[in-house]
């Protein structure tokens, strides 16, 4: 067994757990997440924290707390923004390589309660997601019980989300499969890492995660909920980004390179051009010439970024 392995386990008889929180240009959201992660009843043994580069206070609000000394905190500082795919990509490839049991991904909007990892790692599965609720209590949990990539017809592939299906997250059952996952709460055990590899950074942001979990299932790895894991996300959900801006590009082309990459049929995987032309014709009512041409760089890029083969995790012997 390997160091990160071992340290820990033999103390507490249980898996050993690192942390990665990918963060860019949020300083006093990080410092929060940092708290939350201070607060758990279980302590991780490690916390990777991916600072994308920023320009804003993340280095000072890293800097005093690893004073502070309440975290086994490591800083991986990126000298360019490599997305927050590029940043999970590194922040799991370090901690896969240190050798630990599991390792939990977050963005730095989140808090976990202080029972959250306890619970997660309770319970033996090889990839695990916390539940969301937003600030109110609201469950804001938006990964897709049902996402379809079989049907041509179904223009979105995420065709009802956890929180479409309970209303609360007490209507829940204790466990919940899921076809897809954010990395805000996801924990996979390093060999899931083994099988499938490394996050894609080629996505650079948006859907990343999705390939991720959607090559973990074709594995044969099953994804579930835990109900009674909560993170609190602090901000609104406004990921549906005006499709107009450098966002929506990512939107589009990422969105492709999923269809392009698992689509089941021909016609699933010829989809993007049908989104395309939609898209095109409907410009004038909506996005304007921005989103058009966004749409069309994006069915442009989408086959090369979709024909490169996900990385894979380093093997260690």
């Amino acid at each position: 067994m390997t160091q990160g392995s071992t340290e820990g386990a033999t103390e507490r008889g249980t898996d050993t757990v690192a942390v990665v929180v990918v963060t860019y240009n949020r300083a006093g959201l990080l410092t929060g997440c940092l708290d939350g992660l201070a607060a758990l009843e279980h302590r991780p043994d490690a916390v990777y924290v991916v600072d994308n580069a920023s320009t804003d206070d993340t280095a000072a609000v890293l800097a005093a707390r690893a004073g502070r000394g309440d975290l086994p905190l490591h800083v991986l500082t990126s000298e360019t923004n490599l997305g927050g795919a590029g940043g999970f990509h590194l922040g799991l490839s370090t901690a896969y390589d240190a050798g630990w049991d599991r390792i939990w991904l977050m963005d730095d909007d989140v808090v976990p309660a202080p029972d959250c990892l306890s619970v997660m790692l309770a319970h033996p599965g090889p990839a695990l997601i916390a539940v969301r609720e937003d600030t109110s209590g609201r469950l804001c949990e938006k990964a897709a019980t049902v996402f379809d990539l079989s049907n041509p017809l179904a223009i979105r592939p995420k065709r009802e989300m956890v929180e479409d299906r309970y209303p609360r997250r007490e209507d829940m059952p204790s466990e919940v499969p899921v076809h897809n996952v954010a990395f805000e709460g996801f924990m996979v055990h390093r060999r899931v890492v083994e099988a499938v590899g490394l996050p894609d950074p080629g996505f650079f942001i948006f859907y990343d995660d999705v390939d991720f979990a959607l090559r973990t299932r074709a594995a044969g790895f099953p994804v579930v909920a835990l109900r009674d894991a909560v993170l609190v996300r602090r901000l609104d959900f406004d990921q549906q980004h005006d499709m107009r801006s450098w966002k929506g590009y990512y939107m589009y082309r990422n969105l492709f390179v999923v269809h392009l990459r698992y689509g089941t049929n021909l016609l699933v995987r010829l989809k993007p051009y049908l989104i395309t032309l939609v898209v095109l014709l409907l410009a004038p009512l909506r996005g304007g010439r921005a989103e058009a041409a966004n749409v069309v760089r994006a069915l442009r890029d989408a086959p090369a970024v979709a024909r490169v083969r996900p990385p894979r995790a380093p093997v260690r012997r």
